[in-house]
């Protein structure tokens, strides 16, 4: 039970003790109505024992007077239950999403990798919201039917010990039921959650590859993986229903057995004459009380432990060690790499780099598809940190600086662009906060993005669609050079940024590039070499491996890789279509 409640917190139990604190305070409350009621029973029965002392009238009437009154105090001490159980949860809920959020952005990308998008946002909406409804809404139910049970058993077995065995002998069997069936409960809910989210995610892959689809005649019957995962996922849910159904059947059948029992108790002691009336139909009327809630709370318990689920999979993520590193990142300085080498799983793409790229110079990365040159960036970056050797930043290791420090001193323009559902200007922001709309607009007219951002319907405040989708390759690109040169980073890596845009787009963007990269230490992956030939250093890599550098005269003199791609480039320039 107590990692139940530790996953549904998500691992804050301590938030919980207002919540429950209150909603004990309120079934006490809600108890002494109850005390009242059976008091006037007892009046009333008082009047028909044949003493003649008729009714007490006037004592019934202060009782409901006094329930009248004690209304206002039911009122008062289940509103403090409700806000701070409805409160807490959301509180909770909203805290924990962006405590996720921020521990998300400070993992490295090697771990995100491992993870499908559809499961993180599964995570982040469905996961926390079935948390918030279990704080919110099972547990309170869960405290009420636990408390009324344990304070009327100890209350009854002052007035009639026999009864209040039978009533609550049955109850230990039911909740023993609901603990065997516990680890059923677990597989079968961890399946039917992972079928949820493979749903999901073959839901989000249809939408994002639908035109891919369309064009190849994937849809209706023929896309058989999306259609795969929804009847996965129905067969898991039936499934779950169908095991778990009879347990938590069994468990009610048996509480409510207790009620049988009494009965049958009360019933028997009755007629042997050492049980009142009186005493028996207060008995009745505390088991209909009391078993009410425990029915209603058995019935969930299995809702709530699935819901846990939920919450020990936002654990698990957020226990994932974050990039360390604590040392203040150098203003600038050269990049070195020390014998390093890295891999994805099992395949290594990187095998014993060993290279320089000096401060203020221009530095290329060139080789095949597949070489390594987008994941010796991405380690420059600090995206990834090596499994073997080390990265220095101006002689210091990058592993032991701050990664939030480092990234200050970096900046990085993508091949594929991904604009925020935002303002023009509040895009290009995001490169320095709090920058001035005028430090936005002189970035703006240095990108190259100036002019056609005026002739939009409302200029920098002209709202962008979701990834940028409302603009072009080109303007989008220009945006994000612009923001780039916002944050004015020391070290600029430049991922190809003109490899697919025509040839009108290129020369603005180039333009922009030029702007950004002046006075910097620039790291560039080149697929079109042309763009290349000033560049300072050109490293040549195949095969996770460097096999040649220098400058484009020198790699062109060696008759090496370097040469025969560019060989390739120049006649394909000449080719028409």
């Amino acid at each position: 039970m107590n990692s139940t409640i530790k996953n549904i917190t998500i691992g804050q139990p301590e938030r919980l003790k207002k919540p429950v604190g209150y909603t004990i305070l309120a079934n006490l409350v809600n108890v002494v109505p109850f005390m009242l009621s059976i008091e006037a029973v007892n009046i009333i029965f008082r009047s028909f024992d044949g003493s003649n002392a008729g009714l007490d009238a006037q004592r019934l009437w202060i009782i409901i007077g006094f329930l009248a009154v004690y209304m206002l105090i039911m009122v008062w001490a289940e509103r403090l239950s409700y806000r701070h159980n409805f409160r807490g949860a959301y509180e909770m809920s909203a805290d924990g999403r962006i405590n996720l959020a921020e521990h998300l952005r400070k993992l490295s990308l090697g771990t995100l990798s491992k993870r499908d998008p559809g499961d993180l946002s599964s995570m982040m909406i469905t996961d926390f919201t079935m948390a918030e409804t279990g704080i919110s809404h099972h547990l309170p139910q869960l405290m009420g039917a636990l408390i009324m049970p344990i304070l009327a058993f100890f209350s009854l077995l002052w007035i009639d010990w026999r009864m209040s065995l039978a009533m609550f002998i049955a109850l230990p069997f039911a909740i023993l039921v609901l603990i065997l069936s516990s680890r059923v409960q677990m597989s079968l809910s961890g399946k039917q959650i992972s079928a949820k989210i493979n749903a999901g995610n073959r839901f989000e892959e249809y939408l994002q590859g639908i035109r891919v689809m369309k064009a190849y005649n994937l849809l209706g019957d023929k896309f058989v993986r999306l259609r795969d995962a929804f009847y996965n996922l129905m067969k898991t849910s039936m499934r779950q229903e169908a095991i778990i159904g009879p347990f938590v059947l069994l468990s009610v059948t048996i509480v409510r057995a207790g009620l049988t029992l009494m009965i049958l108790c009360g019933s028997y002691l009755l007629i042997g004459g050492e049980l009142s009336l009186l005493t028996f139909v207060m008995f009745l009327i505390v088991g209909s009380r009391v078993f009410d809630p425990l029915t209603s709370a058995l019935t969930n318990f299995a809702e709530f432990r699935y819901f846990s689920i939920a919450g020990g999979r936002i654990l698990d993520l957020m226990k994932e060690p974050e990039m360390q590193g604590s040392e203040t990142a150098p203003e600038s300085g050269d990049i070195r790499l020390e014998h390093v080498s890295f891999g994805y799983g099992d395949k290594e793409v990187l095998r014993d780099i060993s290279v320089t790229m000096k401060q203020g110079s221009l530095t290329a990365l060139v080789g095949p598809s597949g070489s390594g040159k987008s994941t010796l960036m991405k380690i420059c970056a600090r995206f990834y940190d090596p499994q073997k050797g080390k990265v220095l930043f101006n002689g210091a290791d990058m592993a032991r600086i701050d990664p939030e420090a480092l990234m200050k001193h970096i900046s990085m323009v993508f091949q594929n662009v991904y604009l925020f559902e935002d303002t023009i200007k509040n895009n290009i922001g995001f490169g320095k906060s709090g920058a001035t709309e005028e430090e936005i607009v002189l970035a703006a007219k240095k990108a190259c993005c100036h002019d056609f951002i005026m002739r939009l319907p409302k200029g920098y405040d002209t709202m962008v669609g979701e990834g940028g989708c409302t603009l072009s390759g080109g303007e989008k690109q220009r945006v994000s050079i612009a923001r780039a040169i916002l944050k004015n980073a020391p070290v600029v890596l430049l991922d190809e940024a003109t490899a697919s845009l025509d040839p009108e787009n290129e020369i603005d963007v180039q333009k922009a590039i030029n702007s950004l990269i002046a006075g910097r230490t620039v790291i560039v992956i080149a697929h079109r070499l042309k763009t290349i030939k000033s560049a300072d250093t050109i490293i040549v890599m195949e095969e996770g491996r460097i096999v040649e550098q220098g400058s484009h005269e020198e790699l062109i003199s060696k008759n090496g890789l370097y040469h025969k791609l560019w060989t390739i480039q120049e006649k394909t320039r000449g080719w028409k279509l």
